[in-house]
């Protein structure tokens, strides 16, 4: 059976531009609100294709830990980490400090 990857990704990206500024997602969370559980790692596909659109905001989503996974995907070195930190979300070692604080569950906040 083929999927539609790009409809799959369109989904992710309107979930995206929800997340609230000075709030973090997590791929696994998405996926689960789009009720794909098992597809962050898709989720994760979509984020990386999102660079050339600015109304997605692919730096507020991280691994289920807060982990910065997707940084590399970011032009500049502390890319995603300035980005994060801009809207006050502290950052150290590519881990997010307080993760649980500023994680927005869009299963919960959306229904």
């Amino acid at each position: 059976m083929k999927t539609d990857n790009s409809n799959f990704f369109h989904r992710v990206y309107e979930v995206a531009k929800l997340i609230p500024y000075g709030r973090v997602t997590s791929y696994g969370a998405i996926a689960k609100y789009l009720g794909a559980a098992r597809s962050a790692r898709m989720v994760g596909w979509a984020m990386n294709g999102s660079h050339n659109m600015p109304d997605v905001p692919a730096h507020r989503v991280v691994n289920k830990t807060g982990l910065l996974t997707g940084k590399h995907h970011f032009d500049g070195t502390n890319l995603m980490q300035q980005l994060l930190e801009s809207e006050g979300v502290q950052v150290v070692d590519n881990q997010i400090v307080d993760f649980e604080k500023y994680f927005w569950d869009p299963y919960k906040e959306l229904g």
